[in-house]
């Protein structure tokens, strides 16, 4: 590759985070001596809605202070493993300075867990005064944050006879290693920790998805293009909008890659292996990247290598 060719169109099928995306930031930063770089594009596959009930729930207990470090608070910190569990916490700190709480949201003393860069980066921009104190980042999965909760919560809370509960934000679909891990009944009781988790958001699939991922096909050009994809969902949409799948929705072995006439040719990248392998047994498509790493880092370290090899 050389300097002067065209940047590589990156279709994200994701909803772009806010107030800022790490995907956006790092596939828009330099790339290396001779890479022409990249021009990320987000294509939205899943619609995400808050749900009534938790906001109501979790709105409830900042309002009569019950997360927090005294001993009649109902829990003890938060975790957060997901951004759009954070969009919900920032919109109910929104909502509450706007009733001219005071010292609204309370929670400067309490620890807050986050899974990942990604989720801290979120937390970071809530406005909260003095700042949350947020730990976990560097643990980038639910697996190593719930044992890196187990050291630090237990640290946190050493002078009680029994520690306080944790309040997990999460979405309609999760995974339950977290609780399964603080909660496990062979854990001695002192290290034991409850978590409640309290539902805030729901996912659906969204409806524009095959004509939007068509229209940005339709306006990407160059010799290459990546699609990354974050999750089963859409996954068939994807592969049917690059003309990949035949009537019995397996892909075309003669059409492993697109590339139509004065088109780009087309690569897919995925998240991590849970996508991978639904790909490849769902509708027999190896993907040409899987991140080493489920972060921006670790797909950007895949296509950088992979296209260095080409």
């Amino acid at each position: 590759m050389t300097a002067c060719q065209p940047k590589i169109p990156v279709l994200l099928l994701k909803t772009k985070s806010a107030p800022g995306d790490s995907y956006q930031d790092i596939f828009s930063g330099k790339q290396p001596d001779g890479h022409p770089g990249f021009e990320p594009h987000f294509v939205p596959v899943l619609q995400h809605q808050f749900l009534d009930d938790g906001m109501l729930q979790v709105g409830g207990l900042l309002q009569s202070r019950q997360i927090g470090t005294g001993k009649e608070c109902k829990y003890g910190g938060l975790i957060f493993t997901s951004q759009r569990a954070v969009e919900a916490f920032a919109k109910l700190v929104e909502d509450g300075k706007a009733k001219d709480e005071d010292d609204w949201p309370h929670l400067s003393n309490v620890p807050v867990y986050s899974v990942g860069p990604s989720t801290t980066r979120a937390l970071k921009a809530v406005s909260q005064h003095p700042s949350l104190q947020i730990f976990g980042e560097h643990t980038g999965n639910g697996e190593a944050l719930a044992l890196f909760i187990q050291e630090h919560y237990t640290s946190w809370y050493s002078g009680r006879a029994t520690l306080p509960p944790l309040l997990f934000l999460v979405g309609e679909q999760r995974r339950d290693i977290i609780p399964k891990t603080l909660m496990n009944p062979s854990l001695a009781a002192d290290k034991r920790i409850e978590v409640t988790e309290t539902i805030v958001y729901g996912t659906g699939v969204m409806e524009t998805f095959p004509a939007d991922f068509a229209t940005i096909l339709s306006k990407t050009g160059g010799t290459e293009r990546w699609v990354v994809v974050f999750s089963p969902t859409g996954c068939d949409s994807m592969l049917r909008g690059l003309g990949l799948l035949d009537d019995n929705n397996r892909v075309l072995a003669e059409r492993k890659h697109v590339q139509p006439d004065n088109g780009p040719q087309t690569y897919i990248a995925t998240i991590g292996p849970t996508t991978r392998d639904f790909l490849q047994t769902e509708f027999g498509y190896v993907p040409d990247v899987c991140a080493a790493k489920p972060s921006p880092e670790g797909v950007l370290s895949g296509i950088v290598e992979f296209d260095s090899r080409q």
